[in-house]
């Protein structure tokens, strides 16, 4: 039982009348009066404590979810329902994890006899991974307000939040409708200019010239063209760097997180393909998904990668190298994830090298867009002149380990976080149409 307010103003007049017949004790009148609401005051809190201590704690049930994504914004509802034969004055709060943002709590209402109510709050995840939401606390007010008991009614429910996967579903609806422009996604090649051989089929006026098939023309005494596709059945390996500087942030979301948006995208786009996915990580919980092929398997990696957190620990790229080479024997694209530093080029080159001895490298880095922000600032001042200098010499020094990585021929983007996803996109779309895999 919770003393409310009400019930600490009410003693707080009887303080001043207390008070008052202390000044004035030759005043009888005021001394009993005193005692008469002293022992009325207790009689009326104690029926009114009795009353809300007999009422029936409610029944909650909480509805989430099947999953959450991470930075979006998605409602909770819970509803509530009593066999009490009187109207109850409620108040609730939904213990939620330490990873979500709320809004709309706690709130208040009236619940009739024989009727339920939905509350309905918001909930905006922070944290990838598995959340417990474990009990729902709620506050029945005594008639007179003088009280409220505290129920803590358990109610645990599970759910899970994954990578932001916004843009595969954006990217479904612009590619049912031939918009992919619009998120800046740029298609190099047009059916039948792949590399793998497809089908014969009739001339079409603006075919070029060397697609067509000259046997099957003076067979048929007609032209006829070969139409080709791009290659299919080729194997993208993620290799995922969970080291410290993945903890770096930029606006609501981590590097780490903004790479795991990138992964999904350009999974969901390979498998469309027809390629086979897999992923890999290092400097962390290290995991291992083989390859997997088919347009709905995306959940699957979905479930490998939605609770995989970055650590603290230092990025050992030869370490990943000779484990990916144990794992994948086939030929593949490998795409590693990281923030380049300009030191990293002892031990990046090596595990590089070692991978192009069977597998095509694209190493893509994000960069801090604070750095941008400084290199564009207006300098005014000694410390301003000093901050964009520093700047200036360590991009330079990672745009030199980035032209080392080209130079022995690796294939490598550098953009801000918020555009890898589109970059990878892209990058691969080019690297399906050259014919390099």
């Amino acid at each position: 039982m919770i003393p409310t307010k009400r019930i600490l103003y009410l003693l707080l007049v009887l303080l001043v009348v207390a008070i008052f017949t202390v000044v004035v004790p030759e005043n009888k009148l005021y001394s009993r009066s005193w005692l008469i609401l002293l022992v009325v005051f207790a009689l009326i809190s104690m029926l009114d404590a009795l009353l809300v201590w007999k009422q029936t704690t409610p029944r909650v049930q909480r509805y989430l979810p099947g999953s959450l994504a991470l930075g979006v914004s998605e409602p909770v509802q819970l509803r509530i329902d009593h066999d009490n034969p009187y109207t109850l004055n409620l108040s609730l709060y939904d213990h939620h994890p330490l990873s979500m943002e709320v809004s709309e709590l706690p709130q208040s209402f009236k619940l009739k006899p024989g009727k339920y109510s939905d509350i309905y709050y918001r909930v905006t995840p922070t944290e990838r991974g598995e959340v417990t939401f474990p009990f729902v606390q709620i506050h029945i007010h005594s008639p007179l307000g003088l009280w409220k008991r505290n129920n803590k009614i358990p109610q645990k429910s599970v759910t899970r939040v994954y990578p932001n996967f916004a843009a595969v579903a954006k990217y479904t609806l612009l590619a049912a409708d031939n918009q992919l422009t619009q998120m800046g996604i740029r298609r190099r090649r047009q059916r039948g200019e792949g590399q793998d051989f497809h089908q014969l089929r009739e001339y079409r006026e603006g075919d070029p010239l060397r697609q067509i098939d000259w046997k099957a023309s003076s067979r048929h005494r007609k032209l006829i063209s070969r139409e080709y596709q791009e290659e299919r059945d080729q194997d993208i390996i993620f290799l995922l760097d969970c080291g410290h500087r993945m903890l770096a942030r930029d606006e609501t979301l981590s590097h780490f997180d903004h790479s795991l948006n990138a992964i999904l995208l350009l999974a969901y786009v390979a498998l469309r393909q027809g390629d086979a996915v897999g992923f890999g990580n290092f400097s962390g919980d290290e995991r291992w998904l083989n390859p997997i092929k088919g347009k709905n398997r995306i959940s699957h990696l979905f479930n490998t990668l939605y609770d995989i957190q970055p650590t603290t620990e230092a990025p050992d790229f030869i370490a990943a190298a000779k484990r990916l080479l144990l794992q994948q024997k086939k030929r593949a694209l490998v795409v590693l994830i990281t923030n380049l530093r300009d030191e990293d080029h002892a031990d990046l080159l090596p595990a590089i090298k070692m991978l192009q001895r069977k597998h095509l490298v694209l190493v893509a880095s994000m960069r801090e867009q604070a750095l941008d922000g400084v290199m564009h600032e207006q300098v005014n001042d000694f410390k301003q002149a000093i901050q964009y200098a520093a700047t200036r010499e360590y991009l330079d020094q990672r745009d030199q380990a980035i032209e080392k990585l080209h130079i022995n021929g690796a294939l490598c983007i550098d953009v801000i976080p918020q555009d890898l996803s589109v970059s990878l996109v892209n990058q691969y779309l080019e690297i399906k149409a050259s014919g390099i895999l």
